[in-house]
């Protein structure tokens, strides 16, 4: 039996049953880090609580509370705990009066280091300079609730110095929010640099972080901020999980690592941090105790009771943040992953059995939209083929990673695609004034996946009116809510998914006889193929739905119907040509024709 439990083994311990310790109202978080034993750090290291009011055990009752274990079993080791009296907040509502500085006065270029705040909010820190991987735009980091607040959004205006340290926005103006996220992996957001120049290095560091680093226990930090400027500390506790209140946004929950003062350079005044300072940039110092390019964490919360006998911060890690957000510390990185990610289209090799995007029938390849000579077009994480003559899409293919999902507000954002002849598009004219929907063909919520930039820009490409196709608002509406609507979703249930990956192929069934309006021609009919591995085995389902559009200013809509149809209906009907190891996918026995009403009636 092991007589210590890996530092894994504490990590899992925190992720898995941080949030039921938290719970308790007494409980403000819950790490890793060293006992304290009468005011003095031991060497053992322990699961370490912090609670608001540390009380006898026959009062704890009375606050609400539950006693704190004295050790937890964690791979079969006895843990013992640790219960410390702190509780933490979040430093943007006030800020304390103090004469101005270089810090809190407007500058261009912009550093790290210096006054910044959302237009509405009050003052915080400038962290430091990254680069959006989606554009390969420069941008300033900060926090959530310095950069955006309660009261935001993504859009608005961010200014340098924040409106407490100079209230004249106008002339501050340094750009707006791009990109942000409140929530377990980090209070943390980005905004663009429009109206200054920028240096990366850090005020009074002198040093640019070019890393993100991993904090471990006992590794000096230094981070410079708004209010108390250059500090000096040393992480106290790792795989921290705190709880905090962010006034009308509510209470979250934050992964995060601690800091304590560093006993050989004691901060000016005895203050680590101090309100302003949330969005600075802790870090690493080298052995010589000069500040090294490596990023330890981002700077959001202090201790705020002062009934501790030191003082301690709270950083966001920051490789969970820059995931989140899309960015990097390289400027070469960030046009590269820009670069590489623009319009990848489809991936043949994303399942184990390659497959690959399907063709035309001789009549209608000809008829094909052709980009750069090539009548596939690629976007994130889909591509397609369009015809010239229908301006809608033969067939849109995609992938679904369901490991990685992220949900994100729809932009609405429909719009011509460039690359393609804006004639052989149908675009906005088609929708006014009337009940056709733009119906998405690769479905926005299969798209949003990967890191938040590869998600971001997959969110805006579903957006495309080449991914569009006119649907009545009453189908469109069944389509999204009935078993069309949650095929993908219906598999996941099913099914035994290898690596929770599928790709997706589907379109509309243009017939010669379909209804004309504004002299387009209204699709009735949509077909899909889901493929899938299980055990290593290849498996495709193909399904047909109709409508009837008869006539389109006096609908009378028929029975919505969903059939599942073998592989080979859909080449009849549409001259879409599938991959023949989609085919050989089907199974053993074939799948024939039938209406299925509900998810269960689907033979997967």
């Amino acid at each position: 039996m092991p007589t210590t439990a890996t530092p894994a083994a504490l990590r899992d311990y925190v992720r898995r049953h941080g949030s039921d310790f938290l719970a308790d109202p007494n409980i403000t978080s819950i790490g890793i880090g060293h006992k304290v034993v009468d005011g003095r750090r031991t060497d053992v290291v322990c699961v370490q609580f912090t609670v608001a009011a540390k009380v006898p055990p026959e009062q704890v009752e009375a606050l609400g509370s539950a006693l704190i274990p004295g050790s937890v079993v964690v791979e079969s080791v006895e843990v013992p705990t640790d219960v410390l009296e702190r509780t933490y907040a979040p430093s943007y509502v006030v800020v304390p009066e103090a004469a101005p500085d270089a810090r809190r006065t407007r500058i261009d270029p912009v550093v790290p280091g210096v006054s910044v705040a959302g237009v509405g909010e009050s003052a915080g820190t400038l962290g430091c300079i990254v680069w959006d991987t989606d554009t390969g735009a420069p941008h300033v980091l900060s926090n959530w609730h310095v950069l955006q607040g309660p009261g935001g959004s993504i859009g608005d205006e961010v200014v340098q110095p924040g409106p407490y340290d100079d209230n004249r926005a106008g002339r501050n103006r340094l750009g707006v929010v791009t990109r942000s996220y409140l929530g377990i992996a980090g209070d943390a957001a980005i905004a663009t640099i429009e109206e200054r120049g920028f240096d990366p290095a850090v005020l009074e560091l002198g040093v640019a972080p070019t890393e993100l680093g991993d904090p471990e226990l006992g590794d000096p930090v230094v981070k410079s901020g708004r209010t108390t400027g250059v500090t000096h500390g040393r992480v106290s506790r790792v795989d921290v999980i705190v709880r905090l209140d962010y006034g009308s946004a509510g209470s979250h929950r934050i992964g995060c690592f601690e800091i304590s003062p560093d006993p050989g350079r004691p901060p000016e005044g005895g203050e680590l941090s101090d309100g302003g300072d949330s969005g600075s940039a802790w870090l690493f110092k080298a052995g010589n105790g000069r500040p090294t390019r490596v990023l330890a964490g981002l700077h959001f919360a202090g201790e705020t009771d002062g009934r501790a006998s030191e003082e301690h911060a709270l950083a966001c890690l920051p490789r969970s943040v820059f995931d989140k957000l899309g960015i990097t510390l390289s400027a070469e990185t960030a046009a590269q992953a820009a670069a590489a990610a623009a319009g990848t289209g489809y991936d043949e090799e994303f399942l184990g059995t390659p497959v690959a995007v399907p063709s035309l029938v001789p009549d209608l390849a000809a008829d094909a939209v052709e980009v750069d000579g090539d009548p596939v077009v690629p976007y994130t994480h889909f591509s397609l083929t369009m015809s010239t003559s229908r301006r809608l899409a033969r067939w849109v293919a995609w992938n679904v990673d369901g490991t990685s999902m992220r949900r994100l507000e729809r932009s609405d954002d429909f719009r011509l695609d460039p690359r393609v002849p804006a004639d052989a598009q149908v675009g906005e004219e088609l929708y006014a004034d009337n009940r056709l929907d733009r119906g998405h063909l690769a479905r926005r919520a299969d798209l949003t996946w990967g890191t938040a930039a590869e998600a971001a820009r997959a969110n805006t490409d579903s957006f495309f009116f080449t991914n569009i196709a006119p649907q009545i608002d009453a189908f469109n509406q069944a389509k999204r809510n009935g078993v069309w609507g949650r095929l993908e979703d219906a598999l996941y249930e099913a099914a035994t998914v290898d690596r929770l990956r599928i790709s997706v192929f589907g379109g509309p069934v243009l017939r010669d006889d379909d209804l004309v309006y504004r002299d387009v021609q209204v699709p009735r009919e949509y077909w899909k193929v889901i493929a899938w591995e299980e055990d290593g085995a290849l498996t495709a389902r193909a399904f047909l739905l109709t409508q009837d559009l008869d006539p389109l200013e006096t609908i009378d809509l028929g029975d919505l119907e969903t059939y599942q149809v073998p592989l080979s209906v859909v080449t009849e009907r549409t001259g879409v040509v599938l991959d023949p190891a989609l085919v050989e996918g089907t199974g053993v026995e074939a799948v024939e024709a039938r209406v299925v009403t509900r998810e269960e009636d689907i033979a997967w």
